[in-house]
């Protein structure tokens, strides 16, 4: 019985609503108007699997690095490996073999595809090891793994990324990143320096200046975007405008749910928990792909 009960916590270290994330890959693929291009979005949704598998190998590796500390969070404790339900060689195995089974089909899929892949493994393998400990760097790190994201599905998609998305998208990624900070150094209080050395250097004023900053830029990155000559002409059309009301009820729920629940520490859980937050998504997305096709 023990090979099933593994599998299973193998899976849930794994962690597979943080996947989420890898719909970063399907921006190039929309905003090129090739959504309903079925070779591509089959393309793109491979490269979407694979990459997940990449992400969840890194996610098991940074859990067997972070096992001590996660066990003083009060939310971490309860994962696979610092609950004690998963051995630590058993998690290292299951990570090389998600790496190499990522590795292997991104490069049948796409060479330059699977590039963008190995520089996503080697970055947060770094993270996982070093960065994650250097103020302001650590937050930088995963605001470039969005970035990657982004490049990997305009690769996948044959499209060049618009230098606007990108900077939308690298300011959006620092926005989680230091709302994540807050959340966590709300949460462990004084022993915060204790879960994440960072922490330490690391304040809520400083954050919330941070988060001020990257909101602003995220908001009039996407505004100029969709007022932007090319874009216009790209789609014919000057009606993008009318989805920055989403894109600003998104920021502002979100600033919410940070400043008076108490939510940011996993900013998947919060956008698939919160209704209002996940019917604004939605919203956005229609209304894009409305305009736009």
């Amino acid at each position: 019985m023990r090979l099933p009960s593994e599998l299973k916590y193998i899976l849930i270290a794994m962690r597979p609503p943080q996947w989420v994330k890898n719909a970063f890959l399907f921006v190039g693929l929309i905003f090129s108007r090739q959504l309903f291009n079925v070779d591509l979005l089959s393309k793109v949704v491979s490269g979407f699997a694979l990459f997940s598998l990449g992400a969840s190998s890194i996610y098991l590796f940074n859990d067997i690095r972070d096992m001590e500390e996660d066990t003083r969070h009060p939310e971490k404790c309860r994962r696979p490996l610092p609950a004690g339900k998963l051995r630590i060689p058993t998690a290292y195995g299951a990570s090389v073999l998600l790496a190499g089974t990522a590795l292997i089909g991104s490069y049948l899929l796409e060479p330059t595809f699977s590039l963008i892949l190995v520089i996503y493994l080697v970055v947060n393998t770094a993270y996982s090891i070093a960065i994650k400990r250097v103020v302001i760097l650590d937050v930088m790190c995963i605001a470039f793994g969005f970035v990657l994201r982004v490049l990997a599905g305009t690769t996948l998609a044959r499209v060049r990324p618009s230098d606007w998305l990108l900077i939308c998208t690298i300011s959006l990624a620092l926005f989680l990143g230091f709302s994540k900070r807050r959340h966590e150094l709300a949460v462990m209080g004084a022993g915060a320096d204790n879960h994440r050395k960072a922490l330490s250097d690391y304040s809520v004023g400083f954050l919330d200046q941070m988060i001020g900053i990257a909101t602003a830029s995220a908001v009039m990155s996407y505004a100029l975007y969709t007022v932007a000559g090319d874009t216009v002409a790209r789609f014919g059309t000057r009606h993008l405008v009318f989805t920055i009301p989403f894109v600003l009820y998104g920021v502002f729920r979100y600033l919410y749910l940070i400043h008076h629940k108490q939510v940011g520490g996993d900013p998947t859980t919060a956008v698939l928990s919160d209704i209002p937050l996940l019917l604004n998504a939605l919203l956005w997305f229609a209304a894009v792909v409305i305009i736009i096709y």
